[in-house]
């Protein structure tokens, strides 16, 4: 098995959404690399699974996984699915800008000196770089993310 190329350093080392380990997937050869890739919602690999950084933990215990699926531009450009149990934590984008798409779930965001919005599935947002604010996951979330670095 190819060895994955290391994860790249991100400005925000808690930013768990978009953290990639491609150590859960076979690399695919250069002249491999499709330009049209699907995201498989419920993916059959082993995914990589965090906390919260202490620092980060408002309540709960949450359990975050994510499947990471392609990475392009150098990896500035990171794609997967990421899920998340019960709880409440930090959220700070820091320079990265995320899409995301709810599967399944609900989920309330809360933007620090904003409102609160709720999403669930069939639901799309995007965080931009400077985002700060608090993510309190109601039901189990499930998401496909898109980030994108600088």
């Amino acid at each position: 098995m190819m060895e994955a190329p290391p994860r790249r350093k991100q400005s925000d080392p808690n930013n768990l959404t978009c953290l990639v380990n491609l150590r859960t997937r076979q690399p695919k050869k250069e002249d491999d690399m499709s330009l049209l890739v699907s995201i498989d919602t419920d993916p059959n690999f082993t995914a990589k699974e965090a906390n919260p950084a202490p620092e980060r933990l408002i309540s709960g215990n949450p359990l975050f996984k994510t499947w990471a699926q392609d990475a392009s531009k150098g990896e500035k450009v990171l794609t997967g699915v990421w899920e998340a149990t019960p709880g409440e934590h930090h959220s700070i984008k820091g320079t990265t800008y995320e899409f995301c798409h709810i599967i399944s779930g609900l989920v309330e965001i809360e933007e620090k000196g904003g409102e609160t919005k709720t999403y669930r599935a069939g639901d799309s947002f995007v965080m931009k770089p400077g985002f700060a604010g608090v993510w309190r996951t109601i039901e189990t979330v499930r998401k496909i993310y898109i980030c994108v670095y600088e």
